[in-house]
């Protein structure tokens, strides 16, 4: 089994969700999240003064699959979140020894 962990723009939250239902993937769990990379963030003018805005609105998407769909939902996630520009996002992918679902006690890839 394995965990796909996926940092995007939140306007592209859908367009990954659809992208990973036509896959066959049903579950993911979403995090709202703030953070940057490269681009550091950004200036902004209010009334007048001009501040720093560090930590950037993202989502995390969450994914526990089985190995032999991960290349396939690494594909969907990076074509429906990427516009081309910077801050697109990342996509990390772990391995996960064990799963439980609590409410049967199944185990491994059925409790997924």
């Amino acid at each position: 089994m394995k965990k796909i962990e996926a940092i995007i723009k939140p306007f592209k939250l859908d367009e990954v969700k659809e992208a990973l239902q036509e896959v066959g993937l049903q579950g993911i769990t979403v995090t709202e999240a703030k953070g940057f990379g490269r681009q550091k963030g950004h200036t902004e003018l209010y009334r007048g003064a001009e501040y720093v805005v560090d930590f950037l609105p993202k989502v995390k998407v969450e994914i526990v699959l089985s190995a032999d769909l991960v290349d396939k939902a690494v594909e969907a996630i990076r074509s429906a979140a990427q516009t081309g520009r910077i801050g697109d996002g990342k996509i990390f992918v772990s391995n996960i020894e064990e799963a439980v679902r609590i409410r049967t006690g199944e185990t491994g890839t059925d409790a997924i």
